[in-house]
């Protein structure tokens, strides 16, 4: 059910132990920063990945699915954006647990409880990243990855949403 991708060329490129360091993207294990698996870079159509994931095929995929996922949310359009935040309010209203990947784990853990009525960067930042990890959960062909701990009944209202959407047939990146 993978969607096909359509939209001018984004240059992929591999370096060595990516890390984040106040919002720049640096290479190497002796470089300060968080440790990352990849980033993107919109305005210029560029990803970069580690390239330890050259030996990891699937996760590879994931990974990279993930990032060019970013490019789709950047043009999907304010009512389907909204639509999607809706669809986590419910999930943080039902107090459902769990996320599709790490990013939005991770984004989802540090919110506080006034943001999602306040629309804060904190949580527009977590809805991309569940957005993003979302669409690796559902077309990277990885079922089951230890990363993926949201709830079945979770997992099926995202893919609905994905294929009310229109997701799943052709995306414009």
């Amino acid at each position: 059910m993978s969607p096909e991708i359509r939209g001018l060329p984004i240059e992929i490129r591999f370096v060595l132990s990516p890390r984040a360091h106040r919002g720049k993207l640096l290479s190497g294990r002796a470089v300060p920063g968080r440790e990352v698996h990849a980033g993107s870079f919109l305005r210029q159509r560029r990803i970069v990945l580690d390239a330890a994931l050259k030996k990891k095929p699937r996760e590879l995929a994931r990974i990279l699915t993930h990032e060019l996922f970013h490019f789709v949310w950047l043009r999907l359009g304010n009512p389907a954006r909204r639509s999607y935040e809706d669809l986590l309010r419910r999930e943080i209203r039902g107090r459902v647990k769990g996320e599709l990947g790490w990013s939005a784990e991770s984004g989802k853990a540090g919110l506080a409880r006034n943001d999602p009525a306040e629309r804060t960067r904190r949580w527009r930042e977590y809805v991309c990243e569940s957005f993003c990890d979302s669409a690796a959960w559902l077309f990277a062909a990885r079922r089951r990855h230890a990363e993926f701990t949201l709830p079945a009944r979770a997992r099926r209202a995202r893919r609905a949403w994905f294929e009310l959407a229109r997701l799943t047939r052709q995306i414009s990146v």
